[in-house]
């Protein structure tokens, strides 16, 4: 059954099901925020563990680092982004609200018309707009009880400038050799004007992302090992190679600390979009920070005798927008052989917030909830697991289903006679007993 997959619908399924939920949505809500529900949070937590499985534990060149939110507003000053980390808006005099330019041009927020030479707004229809003017996106908050200029400190925009600013540390306690990596996930914040399509765009969200810091010699050759490596935990999220795309940023539209950069693009139902990215930063960021700093953040090459300022490839990937992609892939809607319709999260078993439901087949039979529960608790040591006797069999069927649980397990009356369940597949719906001892192996070799 092909059924156009729409945002409208994934935001309900996700509301529905524990998934996300409108963030301060009892006081009307707040623009730009979300709150991950019981099952979301659980996907998002696999999503973070798998990637730092894939890309510092599995790794002899990666180390791992959690940076501070709030750093030294020099930090940013060197890096560049109280100068330069802008947006240009533009304002409607009339109905007062705010663009940001270049999606006014292409037409995001709605119509623009050219009336007598000017453009209009695409609200209220006046001309009336001023011309664009930079928007810095960073937050700002203050440290200690005065709100003055001495106490200005910036929420951070990204997690790189934590990473460069722990360089030394890494160097002087690790003692890695180049090539090497130091990673981090972490909440980074952007104060967005406009944002939206779901969790796509959002004022406060994860990133991961890593600094690998390289002699540039070979730097091209590095680069295309990281992206095939990109590729790698696109296929872990389940991405159909089919809808992506690599896209090359040209000269003049990149970062100012940027020498190549591709962003890897998704097809979401909004349209073709950044899913994570790969720049080659150069040197920029360690010679900023030695430069205004004044300290040593040079590397030395024992082989060479000699010092050099590591040169540095950032791979980074959005959390969000990487369940996201999963979440939009994975679902599908199916026409069952009774001529209803069930909705079906065919999730990776890995990002699944649960890998088994355990059923009692009726409620009320004391011997049979017993064992489903003893069931339970055997399979909870070895996997996240639900319990679940909410309603007929068929309902909690379908909410596992929503969910994207690869596998329900249910014991009924011949459970306590043979001491066997029936296993049901997510993705088939074909059912199979298992001997309750051999159960936890099976699940594991299915996972």
């Amino acid at each position: 059954m092909n059924t156009e997959l729409t945002m409208d619908k994934l935001v309900s399924l996700c509301k529905r099901r524990g998934i996300i939920f409108p963030g301060s949505e009892i006081y009307g809500g707040l623009a730009g925020t979300w709150d991950y529900g019981p099952v979301g949070v659980e996907m998002k937590n696999n999503i973070k563990a798998a990637w730092w499985k894939m890309f510092v534990h599995d790794r002899s060149d990666m180390h791992g680092i959690d940076s501070a939110i709030l750093m030294n507003p020099k930090v940013w000053e060197a890096s560049g982004h109280v100068s330069g980390f802008t947006d240009p808006m533009v304002d409607c005099k009339n109905c007062k609200n705010r663009f940001r330019a270049d999606h006014l041009d292409e037409g995001k927020y709605g119509e623009v018309k050219i009336i007598d030479g000017k453009k209009s707004c695409p609200v209220c229809g006046s001309t009336e707009l001023t011309e664009p003017r930079l928007f810095n996106m960073m937050f700002r908050t203050y440290i200690g009880p005065v709100q003055d200029t001495e106490s200005l400190v910036y929420l951070r925009p990204e997690n790189a400038q934590g990473m460069f600013v722990d360089f030394k540390n890494v160097l002087d306690t690790m003692h890695p050799k180049l090539p090497f990596g130091i990673a981090q996930i972490g909440r980074v914040f952007r104060n967005e004007v406009t944002p939206g399509d779901f969790v796509f765009r959002v004022r406060e969200f994860d990133l991961m992302e890593f600094e690998y810091f390289i002699d540039p010699k070979n730097w091209e050759e590095l680069f295309e090992m990281w992206m095939k490596e990109i590729y790698k935990w696109l296929a872990f999220l389940g991405l159909d190679k089919e809808k992506i795309y690599n896209h090359e940023i040209p000269d003049g539209e990149r970062a100012h600390y940027s020498k190549r950069t591709i962003d890897i693009e998704y097809q979401f139902p909004f349209g073709m979009k950044e899913l994570c990215a790969i720049a080659y930063r150069t040197d920029y960021d360690l010679k900023c920070h030695i430069e205004k700093s004044g300290k040593d953040l040079t590397y030395f090459d024992e082989k060479a005798s000699e010092r050099l300022v590591p040169h540095v490839l950032e791979p980074t990937f959005g959390l969000d927008r990487a369940l996201l992609a999963s979440l939009v892939e994975s679902y599908k809607e199916e026409q069952l052989e009774n001529g209803e319709t069930r909705i079906v999260l065919k999730l990776p078993p890995k990002i699944s917030a649960y890998k088994t439901a355990v059923f009692p087949l009726v409620s009320n039979k004391e011997d049979i909830v017993n064992k489903a529960t003893e069931v339970y608790k055997m399979l909870k040591p070895h996997f996240n697991t639900i319990f679940d006797d909410n309603g007929n069999i068929g309902k909690r069927y379908r909410r596992q289903d929503e969910i994207g649980t690869p596998f329900c397990i249910t014991i009924d009356y011949d459970t306590l006679e043979k001491g066997d369940v029936t296993v049901r597949d997510r993705d088939t719906m074909k059912q199979e007993r298992i001997k309750i001892e051999e159960l936890a192996d099976y699940i594991k070799t299915k996972i």
